[in-house]
Order: structure tokens, then sequence, then C-alpha cells
């Protein structure tokens, strides 16, 4: 399906009035507490409520996207939206702030449309930058935070929401007539989907690791603007500007996040990403100088930001007959995890008087989720050699040092008769045929033991007790300090018809043959 060339820039663009609409009270909440009396906890769950139906909206509308498609789900969550915002511009109360801010979820939730919708059009070679272009929505947090004070302090905070509307309705009215018709739908039932991932370890470390990537980049960006003008006596508009060079350079780092895993291994990727908001979260806690906690914030938007789209790219990698469901759940755990720190802060702030023991937890998940990288990639590289051994079309088995046979390959069973049960757990002498000398195996060994390698015609015995002639490899495998952990065993059988079949039995040689190699 050729994706058409507005495509891309209009649900981007759809994106960005999403994100801009769900941070419309973090930008704004420094105008509002000054009309509106609220407690500090008040203020923060004022902030933070939105990030919950974003998030957990985000489920369906990744399944609905599928059902449906990016044009009806855009165009329906714009026009909702009308609803909560215009409620909240006339706003008189905190529990008016909670009810209208709970419904501005929506608008976090159409992040699950794009992602889900757009790698249809594409390559999966294409899918991290595609979805790191899509991620550029982000930006629409920074336009809030940095264009809404600008707003609120000429013409008020309650016209500045207002305008919103127009955005809206404009946005609204492009989806339906630009948006794809024809959009490929899925109708496998969300259950149906579900059942098919739910069991899935890499879906839930996927989750964890975007509840940290994006629950940071959602959370410091509610957090920021009011944190900045209380702990550092700085203006609203100047939050505003930093806060918005927090969101930009984080919403810059996505599409480049995405086009790294398109190019190198993700985990790869994750590492460093996962380094580096442990070194942020470190530095914040020491609650250094503006300067210093600049430079901390800045690094936490640039590994977070990078993060988020290296993430992306391995959804369509593992979950492509279940995308909808997969970037619905990740996402939503990513939203959640913008949810709780800004409450948690406050909490330990009204405890302790500081927000050191926030951010150095903040360090401690990171660094916990490096090593959960660090397991996804050896388990990756482990499953590559294990689809290597059983896709091969030549027969193979793998030994410990002591000749016990630890794994074999279907060509195995397929020549020798003898299944994985049968086989592993035995001692690779037991295919003998009883043909080969002691000798012949004693320098076999010998030369295995001295050159790492062995090769030659063998005789073995199949399970129904019919010889056959083999040619037969084996390689010592040896750890990093040199000694041998592991032998394989690679052969093919030496058909009766061929002519090296015919040399070996009519020479009535069978002792060794080659430059060394046979059965262990």
């Amino acid at each position: 399906m050729k994706p058409s060339k507005a495509l891309l820039p209009l649900q981007t663009l759809s994106l960005v009035l999403g994100f801009a609409v769900w941070g419309v009270l973090s930008s704004l909440i420094v105008f509002i507490k000054e009309g509106i009396i609220l407690t500090p906890g008040q203020l923060s769950l004022v902030t933070a409520l939105p990030v919950v139906l974003g998030s957990v909206l985000r489920i369906p509308f990744g399944y609905w996207t599928n059902k449906y498609g990016a044009r009806l789900m855009f165009m329906i969550s714009f026009i909702i939206l009308l609803i909560p915002v215009f409620y909240i511009s006339k706003a008189t109360t905190f529990n008016h702030l909670i009810t209208g801010g709970l419904f501005l979820g929506i608008a976090g939730a159409t992040f699950s449309v794009g992602v889900t919708s757009l790698p249809k059009y594409y390559p999966r070679s294409k899918h991290g930058f595609v979805n790191g272009i899509y991620g550029l929505g982000n930006i629409g947090s920074a336009i809030s935070t940095f264009f809404a004070p600008l707003l609120a302090t000429q013409f008020g905070w309650r016209t500045t929401v207002q305008f919103y509307l127009i955005l809206l309705i404009i946005f609204a009215i492009a989806n339906f007539f630009i948006g794809d018709r024809q959009e490929n739908k899925s109708t496998i039932p969300l259950m149906e989907q579900f059942k098919g991932i739910y069991r899935n370890e890499k879906l839930w470390l996927l989750c964890f690791f975007y509840f940290i990537t994006f629950g940071s980049f959602v959370a410091f960006t509610v957090f920021l603007p009011n944190y900045l003008v209380q702990q550092f006596d700085i203006s609203k508009i100047d939050a505003g500007l930093r806060t918005a060079g927090f969101v930009g350079l984080a919403t810059l780092m996505r599409p480049i996040g995405g086009w790294l895993g398109d190019k190198f291994n993700p985990f790869k990727i994750l590492v460093f990403v996962f380094i580096g908001l442990t070194i942020g979260g470190i530095l914040l806690a020491f609650s250094p100088s503006i300067m210093l906690y600049s430079v901390g914030c800045l690094l936490i938007g640039f590994c977070a930001g990078t993060g988020n789209g290296t993430l992306f790219k391995l959804v369509p990698l593992y979950f492509s007959k279940q995308a909808g469901i997969a970037n619905g759940l990740i996402s939503a755990l990513g939203g959640l995890g913008g949810f709780f720190p800004p409450l948690l802060l406050s909490l330990l702030f009204a405890i302790t008087g500081h927000y050191a023991i926030g951010f150095m937890a903040l360090a401690m998940v990171a660094m916990c989720s490096l090593l959960l990288v660090l397991y996804l990639y050896w388990q990756d590289r482990v499953k590559l050699a294990e689809q290597m051994i059983q896709s091969t079309s030549q027969a193979i088995l793998v030994t410990n040092k002591k000749g016990i046979i630890i794994n074999i390959n279907p060509a195995f069973t397929a020549i020798t008769g003898y299944t994985a049960d049968m086989a592993i757990g035995q001692k690779s002498g037991f295919l003998k045929s009883g043909r080969h000398d002691k000798d012949f195996y004693d320098l076999m060994w010998k030369q295995l033991q001295e050159n790492n390698a062995w090769s030659g015609n063998v005789w073995n015995k199949k399970k129904n007790g019919e010889l056959y002639l083999q040619f037969l490899t084996i390689n010592a495998v040896q750890n990093d300090v040199g000694e041998t952990s592991y032998y394989v065993g690679v052969f093919s059988e030496i058909e009766p018809t061929s002519e090296r079949f015919n040399r070996e039995v009519y020479s009535g040689n069978d002792r060794m043959h080659g430059n060394g190699m046979a059965v262990l």
C-alpha cells in the first residue's frame, strides 16, 4: 500500500496538536493557580491527571485504529476534545479542572493512532525512522509550554485555552478530507490479539523501558514549569522557555533514535540511553545550581527522546501481527510513567523538604533497565544461534567438553532417526558403527585437542541399525580464557551412489580420512 505524500505530515501535525492540548494545563498552571486556589497536592493532581486517561485509552485507541483507520480516529478525537477544552476555559474550582483535565487525556491517547497506522505504508527497514518522524508530534508539548504563557500574559489564560478550540476544528476537518479512506483494516478481536502476545516477556520489558523513557519525558514536561519557578525563583516565561528547550531536544532526538534503531542493533542504542538516564538522575539528585540542573535535564531529554524512537523500532519487529494492541500497551505504560513521578516528587518534598530521593530513584530504575537491556541483547544472540542451528540443512550436534550431547537440530534426526529426547544427554559415542578401531578415535581426539578442529569420513549407525557413511566436521568452541567449553559437530550423509562412497568402500580403509575429525 503506497502512502499519500500528505499522510505522514498530516498524522504528525495531528499528534502535535494532540500533545499541545494534552499539556495545556501544565503549561498554564502558574497562571491558573493565581485565580483558582490550589494546594500543592491539588496542583500536582491537576497537572498529572490528564496523563491517566491519555495512557489508559492508548490501548483501545491502538486496537480501534487497526479496526477503523487513522482518519476516523483523529477526526472523532478532535471533535470530542472540543467539550473538555471549552469546559476548562470556564473552570472556577479545583473540581472543574479535575473533570476537564481527565478528559484531556483523549488528546494524549492519539499517540497510538499514528504508530499503529503508519508502519502499514512503509517497509520494515524504515519503521524506526517513520515512527520517529511521527514522534516529532511530541513537540506539541513544547509549543504549548512556549506559546501558552506568552498568550496568557496578553489575553489571559481562559482565552488562551479557547484558542485551542479553533485548531481542533481545523484538524478535524483536515483529517476528514485528507485522511486515507482506504487504509488496511484488521477485524481480529481485541482479546484474541492480547492472547497472542501477553505471555511474551519482550512485550512487558518493552513496556517497562517505555515507562522509563517516555515517562521521563512526560513527567519532566508536566513537572518543570512550576518546579523551576518555585525552586530557582525565575519568571514564568523563563520557566516555560527552559521547559520548551527540554521538550524540543527530546522530540528532536526521537526520529534520530528511530533512525539509529534502523541502522544498528536497537539494544545497543538502549544501553547508551539508560546509562545517560542514570547519570542524569544522579546529577539532579544533588540539587545543583540552575546551570548544572539544566545540563542534567537536557541529558535526560536527549536520552529519553532517543530511547522513545528506538523502542518503537522494536514493536513492529516483534509484534507485526498484533501491532495495534502492542503499541497501545507499550505507549499506555509510557504515559503512566509520566503520571506517578510528579505526585511522588511532591510527596517526597512534603516529607523531606527536597527532591533528591525522587531523582535518585530515577537513576536506580534506569540502571535496572540497563541490566534488563543487556539481558535481552544476550537472549537475542542466543536465540539467533539457536535458529541458525535449527534451520541449517546439515545435521548438527553440540556436546559439552566431556562429549555429552546437549543439542541437536532437525537434520540430525532426519539422518540418524534419533529425536532430541533420545540423543540429548547421551555420549556422542553411542552413534559408533564399530567399523573404526580405538586408534582411529585416539588420533581424532589428539588432532582435535591440538588444532581445535577435525574433519573426515566416518561410519556411524542409525537408530534402525543401518550403517551409513558421513562427512563430519568438528570444531572446539573456547571461552574467553582459551579453554574448550563445547564441541560442535556438523555432518552430512554420503550417498551410496556417490563417487566418494565408492572410494571409501572399495579402498577397505576404515581408518582415519581427511585432515582430521569424526564422532566425539
